[in-house]
């Protein structure tokens, strides 16, 4: 049977893809930022997983406003990424797990989530850059996993609960723990934390609510379930919303974890930029 090991939470700001670009991490703005990043990887060295599933939201490549899921799962033998317009460079498409997708697909409908499954999906900076995050070289490391993504919908209004979310998650862990074969997972969910991007609150930074989510995620995520979608738009910025991924994440991970490390940094191109290293609790 499949196994989930952890989780690992990111922001997936296009900034970060360009700095690994132009090789800026040891700069003084980037490092603090990089920092949080060479304990997950001798992680991900140690237990090495066959899969990644990599919890994001879509920025209009693979969807826009006029046709967006509100959970869709890449269900394709790779997945291509294309030119955002930010200058990151394109880079080479990423192997799929098309077998795990669609069992997964076929539990989370049976267990009453309507989703989208994609057989075909351009990938952006929400999914790449945790991936060159995690996996430095991508291709050229030898531990990179096959991947699978998952979009949610953080950006055309209504867009799920906190709730949902938590409970979405819970059923991908369910789907993904009856898969027959002996395999290892590790989920991402990425975005945020607290940011604004536009419109008055430009520049919006949360720190004393980004580390409360950051300390409850662990603890109590269901405590988190009570925020409501607008309070979540108050407190973490228009962009915030993006919190739904860490909770999907979290969602799929079981009752119990046990945090490995964790950085929190601000400000990285107007974000509170979390991360996390959670472990499964059998």
């Amino acid at each position: 049977m499949a196994t989930i090991i952890g989780g690992l939470t990111t922001s997936h700001i296009p900034a970060v893809g360009n700095a690994i670009a132009r090789g800026q991490k040891d700069d003084d703005y980037w490092k603090p930022f990089f920092d949080g990043y060479p304990p997950i990887h001798a992680w991900l060295e140690k237990h090495k997983p066959d899969v990644a599933i990599n919890i994001y939201n879509d920025h209009g490549l693979g969807f826009f406003l006029d046709q967006m899921p509100t959970f869709a799962i890449g269900a394709a033998h790779e997945y291509i990424n294309e030119d955002e317009g930010w200058g990151i460079p394109v880079l080479p498409p990423f192997p799929g797990d098309a077998k795990l997708s669609w069992h997964i697909i076929e539990g989370m409908v049976e267990d009453e989530f309507d989703i989208t499954s994609c057989q075909e999906l351009a990938v952006d900076h929400g999914f790449t850059v945790p991936m060159q995050l995690f996996w430095p070289g991508l291709g050229d490391n030898p531990d990179m996993p096959r991947a699978i993504p998952i979009s949610a919908n953080t950006v055309q209004h209504p867009i799920p609960t906190l709730k949902r979310a938590l409970d979405f998650g819970k059923s991908l862990g369910r789907a993904i723990r009856s898969y027959p074969e002996d395999i290892k997972v590790v989920v991402l969910g990425t975005g945020g934390l607290s940011h604004q991007l536009d419109g008055e609150r430009a520049g919006f930074i949360n720190k004393e609510f980004d580390q409360m989510c950051m300390e409850k995620i662990v603890t109590d995520p269901e405590e988190l379930t009570k925020i409501s979608r607008h309070e979540l738009v108050r407190q973490a910025g228009a962009q915030g919303t993006e919190f739904l991924m860490w909770m999907m994440m979290r969602g799929a991970l079981g009752d119990k974890v046990r945090p490995l490390h964790q950085n929190y940094h601000i400000p990285v191109s107007n974000t509170g930029a979390g991360t996390m290293m959670l472990e499964c609790i059998e």
